[in-house]
C-alpha cells in the first residue's frame, strides 16, 4: 500500500479529499492529514509520505515554500497541487519543485483518479528501481568483500564511500557452527554485534558465506570495540544455550589499510585451520595465537603409527592405566606441533587405533572383546572435529579392552604378568621389558617369580611355550622349524633342546607318540 498525506486548511475540502475517491481500492492509505503549512511540513518530515496532497494557500506557510523546505530537508516523494487559482506563475513554480500534478478547484473526480493513478505507476517504477539497484548493490557488495579477502581487485574506481569502506581500521572474523551436528546456526556475529534486532543494516558490518561460514568484515573503532566488549562479555559467561555457546570464532589483526584486509583474512583463515587442536568447549581463536608462531616441528612418520601401537598394546594387557594416559598425552602433545594437516593426523590415529584392535583380536581370538566395526571407527575419526574427542575415545576404548580380558583370578599384579606371559609368548619378551611394563624393578621382579611359581622368569616363559607348542605339533600339517617359530625360538635347534628338556623327548617324537 502506498501512503498519502492529504493537507488543506478548509475543513470541508479535507474531508471531501479523504471520501471523493475509494483510496484503499487504488492502494493507498491515508497516513496523516494537516490544516496549516507548518504543520503540514512537520508531517512530511517526520512521515514521509510516499504522496503529498496540498493545497498551494494555506496559512501559516504557503505552499510552494512547504514543498521547497521539504525538499531541502531530503524528502523525495511526491505531489499533487490542489488550488483555487489557475494561476501560470503558481503552476510554474510548482512544476519546477518537482510537483507532478497542479489541479485547479472544485477538484473533477475523474481528473484526480487520473493524477493519482498515474502517480502510483510512477512511485511502483521507482519501487523496483530501487529494489533492483538494492539488490545489485548487495550483489556488488559481496563481489567487492570477497575481492577484499582475497587480495585481488582495483578498488581505486569505486566510489569507496558508498561501501563505507572508507573507515580507518578493518577487522575480519570466521564463524562457523560449533556443534557441526546441528543445523543451522542459532546466531551469527551481525545479530550478536548489532544493538538491537531490528538494526538489520549496519554499514560498518559486512557479511559474506563462504563453505558454511560466516566471514564478518567490521569497520571503525566504534565497531572493533563493540565486537572486543562482546568477546569480553562472552568468555565470562559462555553457558549452555548462550549465544556464544553455538558458534566458534576466529578473528585477524586489526589492519588500517584496505589494501590489507586480505591479511586479517588470512589470520583468521589459519586460526580456523587450527581448530581441531583446541580444548573442551574452547569457542575462541584470536590473531594473538597464531599458527605462524607455533614452531611445528613434530613429523608423522611412517614407523611411528606401528611403534605407537605395540607400546599401547603392551600398556592395555598390562593394565597400566597410568603409562596409557602418559602416551596419550604425549600423542596429543606431539601432534599438536605436527607438520602435516589435519586429514593426515587423522589417518594416521585410525591407522593406530586399527592395530591394535588386530593384534588384540589375535592374541585374544577366544575372548569376546566389545570391538567396533572397522567402518565404525574410520567414520568416527573421519568426523570428529577435536583431537582430544579422539584421544577420549582411544582412552575409553582401552578401558573396554582392559576390562575384556581380564581374568577371575586377578589377586594381584603378578598373576597380570603372568596372564600377559600365557597370551605373549611368541613375542621375544624379556623380563626387563614387563618389569617396565608394570612398573616393576626387574630385579625384584626375578624374585617374585620364584616365590610364585617356584622358577625363575625364563622357566615360565618356556614353559608356556613349550605347552602351546604341544598343542601345534598335533597338527600334522605343520612342520617342527613351524612351531618353533610360532611358539617364539626363532633357532629350532633350540627348541628342541628346549622341548626335550621339559617332555623328556624331541618334538617328533611327541608327534609321533601322539599319533600311534
Amino acid at each position: 500500500m502506498i501512503s498519502v498525506l492529504i493537507a488543506d486548511d478548509e475543513s470541508i475540502v479535507l474531508e471531501g479529499l479523504k471520501c471523493i475517491l475509494d483510496w484503499k481500492e487504488l492502494g493507498f492509505y491515508i497516513i496523516g492529514e494537516a490544516k496549516n503549512g507548518e504543520d503540514a511540513l512537520e508531517k512530511l518530515n517526520i512521515l514521509q509520505p510516499d504522496l503529498a496532497l496540498l493545497d498551494i494557500r494555506m496559512p501559516k506557510l504557503h505552499g510552494t515554500d512547504v514543498i521547497k523546505m521539504a525538499r531541502q530537508a531530503g524528502y523525495k516523494g511526491h505531489f499533487i497541487i490542489l488550488s483555487g487559482y489557475s494561476d501560470f506563475k503558481y503552476a510554474q513554480t510548482a512544476l519546477h519543485l518537482g510537483v507532478d500534478f497542479y489541479l485547479t478547484k472544485p477538484i473533477d473526480e475523474d481528473e484526480l483518479t487520473d493524477a493519482i493513478l498515474e502517480v502510483k505507476a510512477l512511485i511502483e517504477s521507482e519501487y523496483h528501481h530501487k529494489n533492483a539497484m538494492l539488490q545489485y548493490r548487495e550483489k556488488a557488495k559481496d563481489s567487492i568483500l570477497t575481492d577484499l579477502l582475497n587480495g585481488s581487485g582495483n578498488f581505486h574506481t569505486l566510489d569507496l564511500s558508498d561501501f563505507y569502506l572508507t573507515a580507518p581500521v578493518y577487522q575480519v572474523i570466521i564463524a562457523e557452527k560449533y556443534n557441526q551436528d546441528v543445523f543451522p546456526a542459532v546466531y551469527n556475529i551481525s545479530d550478536l554485534l548489532k544493538s538491537t534486532r531490528q538494526d538489520r543494516q549496519d554499514p560498518y558490518i559486512d557479511s559474506v558465506m563462504q563453505d558454511g561460514r560466516s566471514i564478518t568484515l567490521l569497520k571503525g573503532d566504534f565497531t572493533l570495540r563493540r565486537f572486543e566488549n562482546m568477546l569480553n562479555h562472552y568468555k565470562q559467561t559462555v553457558q549452555k544455550g548462550s549465544p556464544l555457546d553455538s558458534l566458534f570464532i576466529t578473528y585477524g589483526r586489526p589492519v588500517y589499510k584496505l589494501e590489507d584486509i586480505c591479511q586479517s583474512y588470512e589470520d583468521a583463515r589459519k586460526l580456523m585451520d587450527r581448530r581441531f587442536f583446541c580444548g573442551n568447549n574452547q569457542h575462541i581463536l584470536s590473531f594473538e595465537s597464531m599458527h605462524d608462531q607455533i614452531q611445528c616441528t613434530y613429523s608423522i612418520q611412517s614407523a611411528d603409527a606401528l611403534n605407537l601401537h605395540q607400546i599401547f598394546t603392551d600398556y592395555i594387557q598390562s593394565k597400566n592405566k597410568r603409562m596409557i594416559a602418559e602416551t596419550l598425552h604425549t600423542l596429543e602433545y606431539n601432534l599438536y606441533y605436527a607438520k602435516e594437516d589435519i586429514t593426515t593426523i587423522k589417518h594416521y590415529l585410525t591407522d593406530i587405533y586399527l592395530q591394535i584392535k588386530q593384534t588384540i583380536s589375535h592374541i585374544y581370538h577366544k575372548t569376546d572383546i566389545p570391538f567396533p566395526t572397522n567402518t565404525f571407527v574410520i567414520s568416527l575419526i573421519e568426523n570428529k572435529y577435536f583431537l582430544y574427542d579422539i584421544i577420549m575415545f582411544f582412552s575409553e576404548q582401552f578401558e573396554i579392552i582392559m576390562n575384556a580380558i581380564g581374568h577371575s583370578t586377578n589377586e594381584n599384579v603378578l598373576d597380570d604378568i603372568l596372564y600377559y606371559i600365557d597370551h605373549n609368548y611368541h613375542e621375544n619378551i624379556k623380563l626387563e621389558n614387563i618389569a617396565h611394563l608394570f612398573g616393576y624393578n626387574s630385579g625384584y621382579l626375578g624374585k617374585l617369580f620364584y616365590k610364585k611359581s617356584g622358577g625363575g622368569y625364563n622357566t615360565y616363559l618356556d614353559q608356556a611355550r613349550i605347552r602351546e607348542s604341544k598343542k601345534l605339533l598335533l597338527n600334522n600339517d605343520l612342520k617342527v622349524y613351524e612351531v618353533a617359530n610360532q611358539v617364539g625360538y626363532k633357532s629350532v635347534d633350540y627348541f628342541h633342546k628346549k622341548f626335550k628338556k621339559y617332555v623328556g623327548m624331541s618334538p617328533a617324537e611327541y608327534r609321533k607318540n601322539k599319533s600311534d
